[in-house]
């Protein structure tokens, strides 16, 4: 794909600068996942210690190396920091240098970095408490409608499509699970979810997104079973397998359609 709207080419110095902001964003992403479930401010208050609720100074919450030279201790209380910091910053990273790498310093870049972070966020949340916030897929939902005006990717009514399609593909088929068996399967959450990914990747990402989020599902889920004992009726969150399954068909999903599908438009 062509990326005619793009600024600079993407270069060494360029890398080490998205590599830096990445992790930067990744400690922020940080403060949301564990504070938007808790209904919390995510602006006000500074970063404090998820134990002792001792602030933490500026110089102790460089992303990353802070958490190395504590070894993910608080320096106040001495208790176990979740490995999720070091994880979410540098996974956040990863994404955007892998985003700088497909489309350079561009338009794309900034809004598949938007979509991108987004997805990380709701799905360290889904992991933790199984719930995907509307803060977060609802506003999601809208920017992906509008940034299809300005990556130029999709046509506008592809991204709506895309919403429609998405959401009411989950919707029917979580009303005919719940009809059927009685409880519920998926979660509104993942219909909003599912929505927001077809906003910004439209319409024609929708059954490939759903088949490689359902066999990434279907692996996990097995291997659960197996090593832990878990029945079907155990709760697995959706949203992270949604998640990679939009990764991969925003970096890869023009060439494992034509592989995996050859004969659709």
């Amino acid at each position: 794909m062509s990326d005619n709207l793009q600024i600079l080419e993407a270069t060494p110095l360029g890398y080490i600068g998205v590599a830096i902001l990445g992790l930067i964003l990744g400690s922020f992403y940080n403060v949301c996942i564990v504070r938007l479930p808790a209904e919390e401010s995510v602006v006000f208050h500074g970063s404090r210690c998820p134990k002792c609720k001792s602030a933490i100074p500026w110089y102790l919450n460089i992303p990353v190396l802070s958490y190395l030279w504590l070894r993910g201790k608080c320096q106040h209380c001495s208790s176990r920091i979740s490995i999720q910091y070091p994880l979410v910053e540098v996974s956040t990273s990863l994404l955007f240098l892998g985003l700088y790498f497909s489309y350079g310093l561009s338009i794309r870049f900034l809004a598949y970095s938007v979509f991108s972070s987004l997805l990380l966020i709701i799905s360290v949340i889904d992991l933790y408490h199984q719930i995907i916030p509307d803060e977060l897929s609802l506003p999601g939902l809208i920017l992906g409608l509008i940034a299809c005006f300005f990556t130029h990717d999709l046509l506008w009514w592809q991204s709506l499509l895309g919403i429609l399609v998405g959401g009411g593909i989950f919707w029917l088929i979580a009303a005919s699970y719940e009809k059927f068996s009685g409880r519920e399967g998926l979660g509104g959450g993942d219909i909003k979810l599912l929505g927001m990914i077809g906003a910004w990747l439209g319409v024609q990402s929708i059954l490939l997104v759903i088949v490689i989020s359902s066999a990434l599902g279907s692996v996990v889920g097995l291997s659960l079973m197996a090593l832990r004992g878990r029945d079907f009726k155990s709760a697995i969150p959706f949203g992270p397998f949604l998640a990679v399954a939009a990764l991969v068909y925003l970096l890869q999903g023009v060439r494992l359609q034509n592989l995996l599908f050859p004969d659709l438009p």
